[in-house]
């Protein structure tokens, strides 16, 4: 799947995301840090009205992350249906290498209804590690994983 943007955003634990244009997005949240409920919650919310639809959630209680932004998409359709163009699918990564989550964002995360170009990755750490997590993106190709 072709990456026509990628976007680095550094979110320190308990801090208040960026303002971002939406836009239909595949998301990569990196937990290297604790975070309470609530703030987790506030982020899943920002990344489904972000226009995520396609999460993969790597680190610290990743799968708590895959729980709160399936919370925030229903809580965004009042929890009721949700219409397949606005249907979020949510992973959790609990044992891969952080390379093999980028891998599959390349090469699986697909929405069965729409193109999803953008990669958004939120890295919740203290320290702001751009060039390094963008590197390993950027080289991680079809023969890194399978």
């Amino acid at each position: 799947m072709d990456v026509e943007s990628l976007i680095y955003v550094h979110l320190p634990a308990g801090k208040q995301p960026p303002e971002l244009p939406a836009a239909l997005s595949r998301v990569i949240v990196i937990v290297e840090d604790e975070v309470t409920d609530e703030w987790r919650d506030h982020i899943s919310e920002w990344i489904v009205r972000l226009g995520c639809l396609y999460m993969m959630a790597w680190g610290k209680d990743c799968s708590k992350w895959d729980d709160s932004v399936d919370f925030a998409n229903l809580e965004q359709h009042d929890f009721g249906d949700i219409p397949d163009n606005n249907f979020v699918m949510t992973t959790w990564h609990e044992a891969d290498p952080l390379k093999e989550v980028f891998w599959y964002s390349k090469f699986v995360a697909h929405h069965p209804k729409m193109d999803l170009p953008r990669v958004l990755i939120v890295d919740i750490a203290v320290v702001d590690r751009e060039a390094a997590i963008l590197e390993m993106f950027n080289q991680t190709s079809g023969n890194d994983c399978s």
